[in-house]
């Protein structure tokens, strides 16, 4: 697989990074709808670490990474990053377990908004995300009996995507490039092997169907658009438009579920849009990362 060459002002590495979030975003979405049919048989620990493990499988026959040749600080960013998927998966997972999807997706985007406003300059530039999760309030409309392990373990996936983020940046600046994607994958998928491999002969047929797809979709694809887009558009930019999360779990739950889209929903929708485009096109200030190429591979 060749890395994403883009080239143009920041601002062209902005829009193509948050096409690339868009589509990361709604990956995420569906295949947590298909993952979550199979927790109920494997438990939402098996069916995290199933999933990437048939990710790590996908990137390591595609990217086919270098063992060898890596800093000690390669390695270090790979290891946080890979125990920062896992950690994220987990946590996110056995959140939809408890909670209603598009609640678990709006504690899930806490994570990259603490990201935005931490790295603000200004407190101007701090209102984008501020807009971006009154948004996420709206979406999930609060209320209703609180599920506190529910809210527990989605504060934890918060915490680790914000980990994601970050680190997504930090690996992508390294000169492996999606080769640090690729070996950070499998070390998440080896960290939640005591999950996975127990769980293992009770998937049947259709059942790994699900996870090979949940698996491909919504951490091999949607993984790796949030590197490129991270790389492209800077951990900000990329961190306010993880907004989108909530809005593909309310559309897909319109399209799929024919559930309806009250009045705050749409506003709130029209919020995180809003936050997320006018990051994007204030980008142009941003400094743009060099973009690592593949031709040093072995």
């Amino acid at each position: 697989m060749n890395e994403l060459t883009i080239t143009g002002p920041a601002r062209t590495h902005a829009f193509v990074g948050a096409s690339l979030v868009l589509v990361s975003c709604l990956s995420v979405q569906a295949s947590a709808a298909l993952a979550s049919t199979l927790f109920d048989r494997l438990g939402a620990p098996a069916v995290a670490g199933l999933r990437q493990l048939c990710a790590a499988l996908v990137l390591m026959v595609l990217v086919r990474p270098r063992i060898r040749g890596h800093t000690r600080q390669e390695w270090a960013g790979m290891a946080v990053y890979g125990a920062s998927m896992a950690v994220m998966n987990v946590a996110f997972y056995c959140a939809v377990g408890r909670l209603p999807l598009g609640v678990a997706a709006t504690l899930l985007f806490l994570g990259p908004f603490v990201v935005a406003v931490a790295s603000a300059r200004a407190w101007r530039e701090a209102l984008l995300p501020a807009v971006g999760l009154a948004g996420v309030v709206l979406v999930t409309e609060p209320g209703g009996t609180v599920e506190w392990p529910g809210i527990a373990f989605g504060l934890l996936s918060a915490l680790a995507l914000a980990c994601y983020t970050v680190f997504a940046q930090r690996v992508g600046r390294a000169s492996s490039g999606l080769e640090g994607l690729a070996v950070s994958v499998c070390i998440s998928a080896m960290l939640l092997l005591p999950f996975s491999v127990p769980a293992a002969p009770s998937v049947n047929g259709s059942g790994w169907g699900l996870v090979a797809l949940s698996g491909v979709v919504g951490v091999a694809l949607a993984f790796t658009l949030d590197f490129q887009a991270v790389k492209m558009a800077g951990a900000k930019v990329v961190a306010t438009l993880f907004s989108l999360d909530p809005v593909m779990g309310a559309l897909i739950g319109a399209i799929i579920l024919a559930e309806s889209l009250s009045a705050p929903v749409l506003v709130g929708m029209g919020l995180i849009v809003s936050a997320g485009a006018v990051a994007t096109w204030r980008a142009e200030s941003l400094p743009i990362p060099p973009i690592p190429t593949s031709a040093d591979r072995s």
